[in-house]
């Protein structure tokens, strides 16, 4: 994936938060939590939470495109939590970037 490419992605990713965000009324102290998943554990995570967003990417791009999110989320000062990290073992099997609020359990 090219630089270019990956920007792109990264802005749209972040337009897509800001959205939901608006449209299911986060408080100003109501951010994201950033993980990379496999897809079984993209399939748990949205199954635990709501709003999620997720978005399929190469693993050889999916660190460069995290970073990129997270840079254009503190540049426009949005709320962001910890990013869950992952072993070597399960490392080559991510294929998502999934963003969630963990304060907002699916009812």
């Amino acid at each position: 994936m090219s630089d270019q490419t990956l920007e792109f992605e990264a802005r749209e990713y972040v337009y897509d938060l800001e959205n939901c965000s608006k449209e299911h009324g986060f408080k100003a102290e109501e951010g994201w939590e950033l993980s990379l998943a496999t897809a079984t554990e993209r399939i748990a995570i949205e199954k635990k939470y709501f709003p999620t967003i997720s978005t399929k990417v190469a693993p050889e791009a999916l660190l460069a495109l995290l970073r990129l999110v997270k840079n254009k989320l503190v540049k426009i000062k949005y709320g962001l939590g910890k990013t869950q990290a992952h072993d070597n073992s399960t490392a080559n099997q991510l294929q998502y970037l999934i963003a969630f609020n963990p304060d907002r359990l699916r009812g």
